[in-house]
């Protein structure tokens, strides 16, 4: 597995399945060597050994990203097993309590933000300084278009995710001098395991269609294309954008 991104390193968080598999195994089809991060040891080791039956190299660690201490290792880890970090994808997450604001729980609302934000702070404070230790980097972080409005009885999953827009341009004013690109995707409704079970339910299924003028809900591969790109050379002059993927969902 040979091409653009010879002799580099990237590291997913939320590697195991969906939007994080498909874009360690991208990664890796263009010549990067990946680390997988999850918390599922299974499907870890799974997305390691794709792109490893495919000629390509991929260690996994496991853990959970509300974990300082494990998002430092997963750094430390990509360096002594590759030797370097030049690519991040904090991309880890979960959707939380379905409630209105007033009736949700401080458990989920507590987990929300552990996990969908200040994972991607714990995550930029330990890549950072191994990308500034190598002349630059790129790293992508995972918001939603839900980074940019609303949706009734998200409140965790809302703030979290508008959270990390704020976090990606502030990282991006910070480093983008000293040779690291930040940005933020924004994600609309893509059929991945976190929506899974929605599609028991015909009428929210269709519902969630409608939101999208393109007429259907996003594939994990139309994500992973546009982080891989945001890494690549194409992008050298993008840092600090947020970038939707929603199939139009945001002009309505």
């Amino acid at each position: 597995m040979a091409g653009l991104f010879d002799g580099k390193v990237a590291l997913v968080t939320g590697g195991g399945s969906g939007i994080g598999r498909a874009t360690a195994l991208f990664y890796a089809r263009d010549g990067a060597k990946v680390v997988v991060g999850d918390i599922v040891q299974t499907g870890a080791d799974e997305t390691a050994a794709r792109i490893q039956a495919a000629g390509g190299q991929a260690t996994s660690l496991i853990g959970d990203v509300a974990s300082p201490e494990y998002c430092q290792a997963l750094v430390d880890h990509a360096v002594k097993t590759f030797g370097r970090l030049d690519f991040a994808f904090n991309n880890a997450g979960i959707s939380g309590d379905q409630k209105p604001t007033a009736d949700y729980s401080l458990e989920s609302w507590n987990k929300v933000i552990s996990i969908n934000l200040s994972s991607v702070f714990y995550g930029m404070r330990a890549q950072i300084p191994a990308m500034l230790k190598t002349g630059g980097g790129s790293i992508v972080n995972m918001s939603s278009i839900l980074g940019q409005v609303a949706f009734a009885s998200s409140a965790g999953y809302v703030a979290a995710k508008h959270g990390v827009v704020g976090l990606t341009k502030t990282a991006a004013l910070e480093y983008s001098a000293q040779g690291i690109r930040v940005n933020v995707v924004g994600p609309g409704f893509i059929k991945t395991p976190l929506i899974s079970a929605l599609e028991q339910n015909q009428d929210t299924y269709n519902m969630l269609v409608s939101l999208h003028p393109i007429g259907r809900l996003g594939e994990a591969e139309e994500v992973a294309e546009l982080v891989v790109w945001l890494c690549s050379p194409k992008a050298s002059f993008v840092s600090g954008a947020y970038i939707p993927v929603d199939g139009g969902y945001l002009t309505r």
